[in-house]
């Protein structure tokens, strides 16, 4: 790939050619220089930092490759992220595994450059448990083909978040190979960001620096900050130790690890009684006066009534719910009465020699120390190119979508994608959900109002004076409970009733006639009080004295 100096010297040096050749000419490419060193030029050249970039523009079918391997079930669409006009490659079925991948034109080289991995999700459905990682595959072997692509095909590196069960977190692992055995070891980056948890995009950056410097970014802020070479950093670390426990060395047979034992001339004292209960009861103890033997701490509530839509074939044998027994109330204590329990004085437990320290203990065993085969020294990872690009996951969410996928050489290149792709989506999301949560809790709210509202109509309708309308009150609150857009209704008709029950307490004498509270769905009402005498008034006031003599249908809080 070509510098920006080095693209200058060409057009300064092709420039001289054409002046000696053609003035005329000459001066149209000098006003064009002009016009070209108006403008940003790191803009302008940015696409030669930019090495890979898939914004999803178009239909990915051709040149994405989708896995042909029997485990890879899911099905890959083209769609729109909701609510944008912006499309991504979309994970359309729950439960499934998922693998597609592109190949490059040429391989990227990661060693000894500074590399940018970035690439936009969104889990629109949320992630309970699934993956939503990208793979940076190193050049596979020459019978490989991208419809085998599979969990086995090698990679370079793996970057993204992962959330299932106790996991949650945003890899980055490192295959790299061994230059002593010729193996390939994966390094995970210790203790890596967590994986953000609402629907919104997410942009996901990592940076790798040939300084060996590494920085992960969640939506341009840094998250982790890393260097490849700590051992810190990376488990298990890029450069071995130096020495391993030797594998063939064994503890010897009279080696003693125990610092205590036993002390064996120690004997059981005469006096020991190991069968002695921990706790005795209270000899000491008497039962305090007034004591009901004979009273059961709860009763049957003697005012209780059985139901009259209670069906004893469909709701069993009818019983009254028990309450505290009221003579135990004043007294200390009621049925069969019995000595507290105490500790045992005598009580030591079962008998052990004491312990001693032990005069052949030699420490804990530890095997020798031994050169390690694989140790290597090293200044810098060798990191193998990156030929290809895939997604490989199993995920129990639909509704992952993967956008803007992009490998660039410029960290400022990275962040003009994060501003002109990205940030304009998530700001709109991030607007429509504040938007969805103050209106959920203005609802919150009211469904927490509405509930203290009727717990207070329970209460007011327990009041005593209340009781010759305590049915048709309590009829009302339970319509109420299933239409709760009555609150306010019930709220006033119930006022207005306890309005009227205390000018009946302060005017006794003057006959009033009790509310009749309707449970329309629409409205409730009071009836309008007759003129006093009337014949009307004297049967209305024989019901309310009729009604004042029946036991209440008890409320589903009151059992």
């Amino acid at each position: 790939m070509m510098a920006a100096p080095l693209l200058l010297v060409l057009i300064v040096s092709t420039f001289l050619q054409i002046w000696a050749s053609d003035p005329v000419v000459c001066l149209f490419f000098a006003s064009f220089f002009q016009y070209w060193r108006s403008r940003d030029v790191a803009n302008d050249l940015s696409f030669l930092n930019q090495l890979f970039f898939e914004p999803f523009d178009e239909s990915f079918e051709g040149r994405w490759i989708v896995s042909d391997k029997a485990d890879y079930q899911g099905i890959w669409k083209y769609s729109k992220s909701d609510g944008h006009e912006d499309y991504g490659m979309l994970v359309s079925e729950k439960a499934r595994k998922y693998a597609i991948v592109k190949e490059l034109e040429g391989p990227i080289v990661v060693k000894d450059a500074t590399v940018i991995l970035q690439f936009e999700v969104r889990l629109q459905n949320g992630l309970e448990c699934g993956g939503a990682y990208l793979k940076y595959l190193r050049p596979q072997a020459a019978d490989w083909s991208p419809k085998g692509f599979d969990n086995e095909s090698p990679f370079t590196i793996m970057f993204g978040p992962d959330k299932c069960g106790s996991t949650n977190k945003v890899h980055f692992i490192l295959q790299h190979k061994n230059p002593k055995t010729g193996k390939y070891v994966e390094h995970h980056l210790k203790y890596p960001p967590s994986v953000p948890f609402d629907k919104n995009s997410h942009v996901y950056t990592a940076i790798l620096k040939p300084d060996n410097e590494l920085k992960i970014l969640i939506d341009g802020e840094e998250k982790k900050k890393a260097n490849f070479l700590s051992a810190d950093d990376f488990e298990p670390a890029l450069i071995p130790p130096k020495t391993i426990p030797d594998p063939d060395d064994q503890r010897p047979e009279d080696w003693d690890e125990r610092a205590k034992i036993p002390d064996s001339a120690a004997v059981k004292p005469d006096d020991w009684n190991e069968d002695a209960p921990l706790e005795i009861e209270d000899e000491e103890a008497v039962k305090p006066e007034g004591w009901l033997d004979d009273e059961p701490e709860e009763i049957y509530d003697p005012e209780a009534t059985k139901p009259e839509d209670w069906d004893d074939e469909e709701d069993g044998e009818w019983e009254a719910p028990k309450i505290d027994n009221p003579k135990c109330e004043e007294a200390p204590g009621c049925g069969e009465w019995k000595r507290p329990m105490k500790r045992n004085p005598a009580y030591k437990g079962k008998w052990s020699a004491p312990l001693i320290d032990n005069p052949n203990y030699k420490g804990i065993w530890k095997p020798q120390e031994m050169d390690n085969p694989e140790y290597f020294e090293l200044d810098k990872p060798n990191f193998e190119s990156i030929a290809a690009i895939g997604i490989e996951i199993w995920t129990m969410q639909d509704g992952i979508l993967f956008d803007n996928i992009l490998v660039a050489s410029d960290e400022k290149v990275a962040e003009s994608y994060r501003l002109e792709t990205w940030k304009p989506k998530y700001k709109a999301e991030k607007e429509k959900e504040e938007t969805e949560e103050a209106t959920y809790g203005f609802r919150d709210a009211l469904s927490g109002f509405q509930k203290n509202i009727f717990d207070l109509l329970y209460k007011i309708a327990d009041i005593p004076f209340l009781e010759p309308y305590k049915i048709k009150i309590i009829d009302v609150i339970d319509k109420a409970e299933k239409q709760p857009t009555l609150t306010i209704g019930v709220l006033i008709s119930i006022l207005i009733v306890f309005v009227t029950a205390i000018f009946r307490l302060l005017f006794g004498k003057k006959k009033t006639q009790a509310p009749v509270v309707s449970t329309s769905e629409t409205n409730i009402k009071t009836a309008e009080n007759d003129a006093p005498g009337s014949a009307e008034d004297k049967e209305e006031n024989e019901k309310v004295d009729d009604a004042s003599g029946l036991r209440p249908r008890r409320s589903r809080r009151e059992t």
